[in-house]
């Protein structure tokens, strides 16, 4: 088979995944090898593939497929969440181009048409990931709005709110007016933001006299409804049993006693408007207030704004302020920054309203997460730096508003058949409802078209928290054969930004639906920023187009780019140079593949350098190995990649296959060649995880394999016991040959001369590489000698002491000065490391290893300067 003279990715990379899909290597059904799972965070349906997504499904990748060259039965579940909010927001968008509105449309009409955009436009995601290699089980591909899913989702609302943990309830609610729905207190953004505290004067009922209050927000005096004053403040003892006006519509307010004021904040006087402010409404209820709404849905001014009428809020804010100042009650305006909460999805300013809304208390159902991940250790989070977070986040807890006022998502199953506010039922389906909504009205009377059914929608991470069983249709079915075999999943990889929104909500919801833990481990991703440490993002133009770089550098070289910059949990530096480092290393492998297969092979003996060359390897090999096992169980997947990179291109490339290579125009013997196609293999193995592509076009090229011989589905290597002495003894055998190379290059003495070479060893260093060191350092043989070879070029390892005699023409005074140079700097650094071991303060409070390495230093540089020495007295 002819192999290429170059890699070409673009070609090799369909190939071979049409032939992995072919055969459906991908694909997962129960058996009675162990189950590996994991479950995708579905990404939204409309989406498509950004640096945060590659990164994300580059680990998963790798996770599934070392899984499955560990002979476990890997299963990797693709698919889609509906993303309510933003995909109504598109529907809506594209609508409005088309002359619709969206008010103008029944449910079942505007649904139609979002159903049409996901089909259009959704899963062009999941198509991107196969162009990274993502080997999911795309035969068990889900979207969070699938049939199945969604009668999961009813079926978990119903049971809960018969469990009496879902409640309807008019509360205080945080409001998108772009989007139109109420947001959880999770989906609200806090960014401070400078504003204005604005003074304003309300006269006193019956007197001239006025009281100043501060507000951040003028244009909510329309809602206001009492004045309130700390009944401790003697600045307002006058006021008491008094009523104010409200400037500008000139309602009568009372004024309220109540410690919740501040003296010290504002005037000490208190605006109270129960419809727009939380803590205000919490005044509202203890005193009986008027409750006055003052907004419309998309936060413009209602009629109670009288002529800002239709105005949005802010305009109508600048409006105000100038009207206030004209009648005089504008006392002054302040400088002051506030936190301000904004929406997670839309950006919005959110707006505090009072509406009915569903909720469900997470008190006592937080309880068995808590303890899994903060007391039982069931599930780890890498790093366990976010426990924390994950603390902070689940001890405070407060209950989840999960209705929100979309069409887009699963209608709440909530049916009212009257006007009163408990005149309702919940159920599965309508039917249910009816024979619930008989018993309860005592209506036998009633039918199905006297049930109108709650109009909000679910919030979508109601329906991904069941994600990890749903999948396997394990609310519905929860005995069928994959919910046992599948679950708990082993591993989720995703990003801190959504470990409360999702996971720590998957994990109260495994815990009340299966009675266990979702998933065993919790990857962490950092985000992905820039070089200059700024997220990635659309507006600031620095996300690079996540297929071009595949264009351009492979996927193999893409994922390889993003694992180097990757740490658990850190945020990732992303720099399009790791991607071309990426592919040079790709590069590299294909062309020692093309070395080795370049080779002529004959039946002759194998020499003693080549031997010992596949023993040292294969001891390097058992103990990166160990080293990638101990990486990948802690979840450093970058760390295991540089362990790979380390060992191929180091250890296989530059050291083994030259130690192993025939001479020039000879051939190499077969017993060598074979082993160092084993080692190929093995090293092949290691590299599939991260370089899918490449390594299965090279493990191909070797010979001829069928389908169930694919690397894919091969063996991963077995950990054995291995020399450590046969490492060290090449360690140190690596830095003599290093040696050599200095002097010929230093003293252009050519590689073709055979040079001699003479050592006083006084190390007692074994001989097992005197051969792979003839043979690296061209020497006509290696001499042990008692005393220094006059007229010799001379180095140092350890306390050996190698001579190299003088070729040629040497500028003896032009060494003499090198020497010299080198001897006054290594006798400096001698000087600073002793003044360091000297010190008392510092040998007693260093740690053990710290004093260790200083006193090798110290060592070193005595044995160096006795070397340099040796060589100075030679050449005078």
């Amino acid at each position: 088979m002819q192999i290429p003279s170059k890699y070409d990715a673009s070609q090799v990379e369909s190939k071979w995944y049409d032939y992995w899909m072919k055969h459906n290597f991908f694909h997962s059904e129960p058996d009675e090898r162990e189950p590996y799972t994991i479950v995708i965070p579905p990404p939204n349906v409309t989406g498509v593939l950004h640096m945060g997504h590659m990164l994300n499904n580059t680990i998963q990748d790798v996770l599934i497929r070392r899984a499955r060259l560990q002979g476990k039965n890997a299963c990797w579940v693709p698919g889609t969440d509906h993303a309510s909010i933003a995909t109504e927001a598109k529907v809506v968008a594209k609508l409005k181009e088309q002359g619709i509105d969206k008010n103008d449309l029944s449910r079942d009409e505007f649904l139609k048409h979002a159903w049409e955009w996901t089909h259009e436009y959704g899963g062009v995601i999941l198509e991107q990931l196969k162009k990274l290699g993502c080997s999911c089980d795309w035969q068990r591909t889900k979207f969070t709005m699938d049939d199945d899913m969604s009668e999961s989702v009813i079926k978990v609302f119903v049971d809960l709110y018969n469990k009496g943990l879902i409640y309807r309830g008019y509360r205080m609610v945080n409001w998108d007016p772009e989007a139109k729905t109420t947001l959880s207190d999770e989906e609200v953004i806090y960014e401070e933001r400078q504003g204005l505290l604005y003074y304003i004067k309300y006269q006193v009922e019956g007197t001239k006299d006025y009281l100043t209050i501060a507000t951040t927000r003028p244009e909510t005096i329309f809602g206001d409804t009492a004045i309130c004053i700390n009944p401790n403040d003697a600045r307002f003892k006058h006021l008491r049993g008094k009523k104010a006006i409200v400037p500008i519509c000139n309602r009568v307010i009372p004024i309220i006693e109540d410690e919740y004021v501040d003296v010290e904040f504002g005037t000490g006087c208190l605006k109270v408007t129960p419809a727009h402010d939380e803590n205000d409404k919490v005044l509202g209820d203890k005193f009986q207030l008027e409750v006055i709404d003052i907004f419309n849905a998309d936060a413009s001014l209602n009629s109670y704004g009288l002529h800002y009428e239709g105005k949005d809020r802010f305009v109508a804010r600048k409006e105000i302020q100038k009207e206030l100042e004209e009648i005089g009650h504008l006392v002054k305006t302040e400088n002051y920054l506030n936190k301000v909460g904004t929406s997670e999805r839309t950006k919005a300013v959110i707006e505090p309203r009072l509406s009915d809304q569903w909720f469900l208390k997470m008190e006592d159902l937080v309880k068995p997460a808590i303890k899994a991940v903060l007391e039982d250790g069931e599930v780890k989070l890498f790093p366990k730096k976010f426990e924390n977070t994950y603390r902070h986040w689940m001890e405070n807890i407060r209950d989840w508003n999960i209705s929100r006022q979309l069409l887009w998502g699963q209608q709440i199953p909530a049916y009212f058949y009257g006007n009163g506010k408990d005149d309702f039922v919940v159920a599965e389906n309508i039917e249910e409802a009816l024979e619930l909504a008989k018993q309860k009205s005592n209506k036998s009377q009633l039918s199905t078209s006297d049930l109108k059914q709650d109009t909000d929608a679910l919030d979508t991470w109601f329906s991904s928290w069941l994600w990890p069983m749903s999948v396997f249709d394990g609310i519905r079915n929860p005995d069928n054969k994959d919910i046992k075999y599948y679950y708990p999943t082993n591993d989720l990889v995703t990003g801190p930004d959504i470990l409360f929104f999702w996971v720590a909500r998957m994990i109260i919801a495994g815990y009340e639906y299966k009675g266990e833990k979702p998933f065993q481990n919790v990857y962490l991703t950092g985000l992905v920023r820039d070089k200059q440490r700024r997220k990635m993002s659309k507006s600031l133009g620095n996300s690079p187009d996540a297929l071009k770089l595949i264009e351009e550098f492979g996927a193999d070289g893409v994922r390889v780019g993003l694992l180097l910059s990757s740490a658990a949990g850190n945020d990732l530096l992303f720099d399009e140079a790791l991607c071309q480092q990426g592919k040079g290393f790709a590069n590299k492998i294909w062309n020692a593949f093309r070395l080795i297969e370049g080779w002529e092979v004959a039946g002759i003996e194998q020499p003693e350098s080549s031997k010992i060359a596949i023993n040292w390897f294969e001891a390097k090999f058992q103990e990166t190995l160990l080293t990638i096992e101990d990486h990948y169980g802690k979840y450093r997947i970058s760390d295991a990649l540089m362990e790979t990179y380390k060992l191929i291109w180091n250890d296989f490339c530059s050291w083994f296959l030259e130690m192993v290579k025939p001479e020039y125009q000879k051939p190499i013997d077969k017993v060598t060649f074979l082993g160092v196609i084993s080692i190929l293999e093995n090293n092949l193995k290691l590299l599939h995880p991260f370089m899918p592509f490449l390594t299965e076009d090279i493990w191909q090229y070797i010979a001829k394999r069928t389908s169930d011989e694919a690397l894919i589905v091969s063996k991963w290597p077995e950990q054995k016991s291995f020399d450590k002495d046969l490492i060290l003894e090449f360690d140190f055998a690596s830095e003599v040959i290093s040696g050599i190379r200095t002097i010929r290059k230093e003293k252009n003495i050519p590689f073709k001369d055979v040079i001699q070479f003479s050592v006083i060893n006084n190390e007692n260093a074994t001989k097992s590489f005197d051969e792979v060191i003839r043979k690296l350092g061209n020497l006509e043989g290696i001499h042990s000698v008692s005393e220094a070879v006059d007229g010799a070029l001379t180095f140092r390892v350890k306390s050996n002491e190698y001579f190299i005699p003088m070729v040629g023409a040497i500028d003896v005074e032009a060494e003499i000065k090198k020497l010299t140079e080198e001897l006054n700097y290594t006798e400096g650094f001698l000087k600073s490391v002793q003044k360091k071991l000297s010190n008392e303060r510092f040998v007693a409070g260093a740690p053990e290893q710290v004093i260790t390495n200083e006193r090798n230093k110290e060592a070193d540089a005595l044995a160096k300067i006795e070397t340099i020495k040796a060589s100075l007295k030679s050449l005078n």
